[in-house]
């Protein structure tokens, strides 16, 4: 048996989830009863997921139409200088978040846990419910503006089928999928994942191949030269310096959307992977690889291939027309990669689709076993699915077909102003969680060797996180208060997010008043479940665990 087939023993065993002391309004539980309600033994969800199916999501599965096609219009905005600077401090920001998220769920991966179940047990029951309503509706929107990316990619082909068509077919599949086991899921995944990647490995190749003046039509070194013609930097809404500082914060605020949600992908999977002590942080460190050679790296490339003022960027049409990539391999004389690539980006957006109903689903089946949800969220088929939430998540899907009626491109700025709100906030609700829980760790002696993972960059990197993506929050959106670019409808989206995440802290919070703000350090529950988690890992990770602690007592 491979190493990743380890499930260790009684893998059906369950963690109760919500288990802070009386006086934090959740009941300690030790058997079936979880939160507010109780699970019927054996409906809780199973760990299907591979380390290999693992690692290949957190390379690949969020990756979609927001990097391959979206990346043109950023780049269009800015130029290539300040899209990789963009690129370059979102995904350190990243990172840092990553890691942080990675400390917390390792330690403690209990199965249907999600950044709202550590936002409840290390911060406060408010935070924890806010975090999991936002996972939910966010996620859930991201679901129908792939489906609606991947319909509008079709007509790359001219098809004469109508595109309500194709979103009734991606809809079908992708709810589909999230019905089967996980295990399906996750291969289906891995699948969709590995299309990605080796699509980007042979990008970047024939990048570097270009550079070198590789391509039919080229006559010499390409190297850096639309860095100098027409130029690295360009400006927007002002000219001078003060227009090209707006470029590059605008490019800084669209280039977030790729990343959108990312992280908490490895938090969800870890819930329902198999030995995640020992396998989430692989994928946490393979994580970092992504960022550089795909989303930098990718950037990268892009600028040095195509020039930002072509106009095919901005009007070249739907799916790969509009892609940087597609635009300078036509243009050093390259033909027939255009279709290729475009099927690729359909797989993208329809992974990416799938990837956010799984992480809906299982947000709110997070929410209902704490009792912040109908119960009935928590029902589960006997192969872990829980197919109600599932099916909740997924009524969000049929919002596709408002790009039948509206136009395309202001639908997809509509999501991605929305979710870029919701990203943000998310992002800094999990620093605030990592923060809260390496102090309790700290006070409350936890030994070193009692953490699976711990990176050199916490918990510094937390903190700048936090501020960081606190003040891209605010400045989402920020052009409409430029004379004469008001509107309504964009400006509700950019910011939107705000007040309704915190209505739904509010109004938590205002039911339970009497709760503290944030747990006491000394009082965060660090240890219930975790035996359990130990028990379930496989004989490698406990022998680690075992060998470490007698390290610590010897020495």
């Amino acid at each position: 048996m491979k190493s990743d087939d380890h499930v260790g023993v009684s893998e059906d065993k369950s963690v109760p989830l919500y288990s802070h002391e009386k006086d934090h309004g959740i009941r300690t539980s030790s058997d079936a009863e979880i939160g507010h309600g109780s699970i019927v033994e054996g409906e809780t969800t199973k760990r299907g997921l591979k380390a290999r199916h693992a690692q290949m999501i957190a390379l690949g599965g969020t990756i979609g139409t927001g990097l391959f096609v979206g990346s043109g219009g950023t780049l269009a905005k800015g130029g290539p200088l300040f899209i990789l600077m963009a690129y370059i401090i979102l995904s350190v920001l990243v990172l840092f978040v990553v890691t942080a998220i990675t400390e917390v769920a390792a330690y403690l991966p209990v199965s249907g846990g999600t950044m709202s179940y550590y936002g409840h047990r290390n911060v406060s029951n408010s935070l924890g419910f806010a975090m999991g309503w936002l996972y939910f509706y966010s996620l859930g929107i991201l679901v129908p503006y792939e489906i609606t990316a991947a319909g509008l990619v079709i007509d790359y082909w001219d098809s004469p089928v109508n595109i309500a068509v194709w979103i009734t077919i991606f809809i079908v599949v992708i709810v589909g999928l999230n019905i089967l086991p996980v295990q399906y899921y996750g291969e289906t995944e891995f699948w969709f994942a590995s299309l990605k990647v080796f699509m980007m490995i042979g990008l970047l190749i024939l990048s570097f191949i270009l550079f070198w003046g590789g391509g039919p039509k080229q006559d010499g070194i390409l190297g850096f030269h639309y860095w100098k013609e027409p130029g690295a930097t360009t400006t927007f809404l002002r000219p001078g310096k003060t227009g090209r500082f707006i470029a590059f914060v605008e490019v800084i605020v669209l280039s977030a959307f790729p990343f959108t949600f990312a992280p908490e992908l490895l938090v969800v999977t870890g819930g329902e992977m198999k030995s995640p002590r020992r396998n989430l942080p692989k994928a946490a460190k393979r994580y970092f690889y992504r960022l550089v050679f795909f989303y930098i790296g990718s950037v990268l490339a892009i600028g040095i291939i195509c020039p930002f003022n072509d106009a095919r960027l901005t009007d070249g049409g739907v799916g790969a027309k509009s892609s940087a990539f597609v635009v300078g391999i036509a243009d050093a004389g390259i033909s027939g990669l255009g279709s290729v690539i475009n099927a690729i980006i359909i797989t993208s957006a329809w992974s990416s689709g799938n990837s956010f109903l799984y992480m809906s689903s299982r947000s709110l089946y997070s929410l209902a076993v704490a009792g912040n949800a109908p119960k009935i969220f928590t029902r589960c088929t006997k192969q872990g699915v829980p197919y109600m939430a599932v099916a909740a998540a997924a009524l969000f899907s049929p919002l596709a077909y408002l790009n039948c009626a509206s136009s395309g491109s202001v639908v997809f700025g509509w999501f991605v102003n929305l979710t870029n709100t919701s990203g943000f906030i998310s992002w800094i609700c999990c620093c605030i969680v990592y923060i809260r829980f390496r102090k309790a760790t700290a006070i409350q002696g936890l030994d070193r060797s009692d953490i699976p993972y711990r990176s050199i960059v916490q918990p510094f990197g937390a903190w700048i996180a936090m501020v960081a993506f606190t003040i891209l929050t605010l400045i989402n959106g920020f052009d409409v208060f430029f004379p004469g670019r008001f509107n309504a409808s964009s400006f509700l989206t950019a910011y939107v997010g705000i007040p309704l995440f915190l209505c739904i802290y509010g109004v938590h919070k205002a039911f339970h008043w009497k709760e503290d703000w944030a747990i006491p350090s000394r009082e965060v529950d660090l240890h219930t479940g975790i035996d359990v988690v130990i028990a379930n890992e496989s004989p490698e990770e406990v022998a680690n665990t075992l060998a470490k602690k007698m390290h610590g007592w010897l020495t």
